[in-house]
C-alpha cells in the first residue's frame, strides 16, 4: 500500500477508533492515536493509565512504540484524537521528534475539528538524538 493512498481522514477514523479503547480510570481523559508508515501500515495506540502515575503511557507513545515493536522506523504521519483537540505533551512531542521529526501531526477533538501542524513546529529546537 501506498501512503498516498491513506488520507488524513482515515488516519483520524482509526484514532477516534482507538480512542474507545482507552483505559483512563483515573482521568476519564481518553485519546486515541495512529501513526501511518512511509510503506502505508497504520498503528494505532491508546492511553493507557496507572494508579502509579508515572507509569501511565499516552497514545502517541503506545501507537509509536507498537509501530516500532513491529519493525517500523519510518513515518509520514500521526493523528491524535481527544474529546478537546487538546495538542501531545512535551514527552510525546519528543518522542514524535526522534522517532518522525518530518512527520504532519493532524490533532481532532471529539466534535471532528482538525488542526493540522508538523513536529517541527509542536517542539522547536528540539533534543536531537542520533
Amino acid at each position: 500500500m501506498n501512503t498516498g493512498e491513506i488520507s488524513s481522514q482515515q488516519l483520524i477514523a482509526v484514532a477516534r477508533s482507538a480512542r474507545r479503547q482507552a483505559y483512563a480510570p483515573y482521568s476519564s481523559y481518553h485519546v486515541g492515536a495512529a501513526v501511518l508508515t512511509l510503506g502505508g501500515d497504520i498503528i494505532a495506540g491508546c492511553n493507557v493509565e496507572n494508579a502509579s502515575y508515572g507509569g501511565t503511557i499516552c497514545a502517541e507513545r503506545v501507537a509509536l512504540t507498537a509501530a516500532v515493536a513491529q519493525g517500523k522506523r519510518q513515518f509520514s504521519a500521526i493523528a491524535v484524537v481527544t474529546e478537546d483537540g487538546a495538542s501531545p505533551c512535551g514527552l510525546c512531542r519528543q518522542v514524535m521528534y526522534e522517532l518522525g521529526p518530518q512527520m504532519d501531526v493532524f490533532i481532532a477533538d471529539g466534535d471532528g475539528n482538525v488542526r493540522t501542524t508538523t513536529v517541527k513546529a509542536l517542539l522547536p529546537e528540539a533534543f536531537a538524538g542520533p
